[in-house]
């Protein structure tokens, strides 16, 4: 049976008002920071559209010129996290060389966006079931992306130089876990941050992935 593809989460799905798409980018970022910390410090349903505005520098006015709802801001820091992780990812395996490093350097990449974005992630998961089921469909689409990018890696790298031979469901396993792990930092880093620094954590789960293969 065919697998459905996922539709991932995209900043494009959002309309806006306004046709320059560099100034939309820039600005977007500066109103999903402001809505990550202010959720974060006040928590999100304490967190007003007029708060978001004042700390991101806008009107209440400009911030609907690139936004139609506090919804819709929920699904931009989604979208963000999406779009940071692929371009972060894609990077690390654009080269030629098939091997367990470029694995790594690909974790190593989506670890740092993970530490970059903690609060972004943590927010991602304490509002996602606010959403609408819509754009809560295109949350859980853009999660099984996110994985699904190292099972597409795992899947290229397998039986090439010094890179075993994997099995979908193996692929799929680790894929998954990769994904976790990254997500995990996030979760937990008031605690990790007392043993670990993000370097150490990265190398420490990096050997356990490549050990399950």
């Amino acid at each position: 049976m065919a697998r459905q593809k996922a539709n991932p989460a995209s900043s494009a799905d959002v309309p806006t008002q306004i046709k320059d798409e560099k100034l939309v980018r820039k600005r977007r970022r500066q109103i999903i920071d402001a809505t990550v910390k202010l959720s974060i410090e006040h928590g999100y349903h304490n967190t007003t559209t007029r708060m978001i505005a004042k700390a991101a520098g806008f009107s209440i006015g400009s911030l609907y010129e690139y936004v139609s709802s506090k919804e819709d801001l929920l699904y931009l820091v989604c979208s963000t996290i999406h779009e940071e992780v692929k371009n972060a990812v894609k990077e690390a395996l654009s080269g030629e060389v098939c091997e367990k490093a470029q694995l790594a350097a690909a974790i190593r990449q989506y670890f740092i966006v993970c530490d970059n974005m903690a609060d972004h992630v943590l927010l991602m998961y304490q509002v996602t079931q606010f959403l609408s089921d819509k754009w809560k469909k295109r949350v859980l689409d853009t999660e099984l992306d996110i994985s699904n990018t190292f099972v597409r890696a795992l899947t290229q790298l397998s039986g090439k130089n010094d890179f075993p031979r994997l099995d979908e469901k193996t692929c799929r396993l680790v894929g998954h876990n990769i994904s976790v792990l990254g997500h995990m930092w996030a979760f937990r880093r008031w605690y990790f941050k007392k043993n670990f620094t993000i370097d150490q954590y990265i190398d420490t789960q990096t050997d356990f992935i490549l050990g399950l293969i």
